[in-house]
């Protein structure tokens, strides 16, 4: 079990500090994102890569990968934010298409 301990802290080592640059780099994250509940969902996420696997993805992808997710997770929902006037709008807006 060391050894899944010892992977576990390497992904957060490898994780943690590239969410906190983006979340820190882009408002939208700032505003609909919570930092520590992104780096426990993309830990859960990536740890069901083996540790070769996560090695094997560059510092470049894995940023991007990440950068991809959190966009998901910031968007994701945005629809019921709206108030009802807005979403009026929107409806009236996507018929017009």
């Amino acid at each position: 079990m060391p050894e899944v301990a010892n992977y576990h802290q390497e992904l957060s080592n490898h994780i943690s500090p590239i969410v906190e640059k983006l979340i820190k780099g882009n408002s939208l994250y700032q505003v609909k994102l919570n930092q520590q509940e992104m780096i426990e969902m993309l830990l859960e996420l990536f740890g069901q890569f083996s540790p070769e696997e996560m090695r094997a993805i560059t510092e470049d992808e894995l940023t991007r990968r990440i950068d991809k997710i959190l966009v998901l997770e910031a968007v994701s929902g945005t629809l019921n934010d709206l108030t009802p006037e807005q979403i009026k709008m929107y409806n009236e807006a996507v018929k017009r298409k």
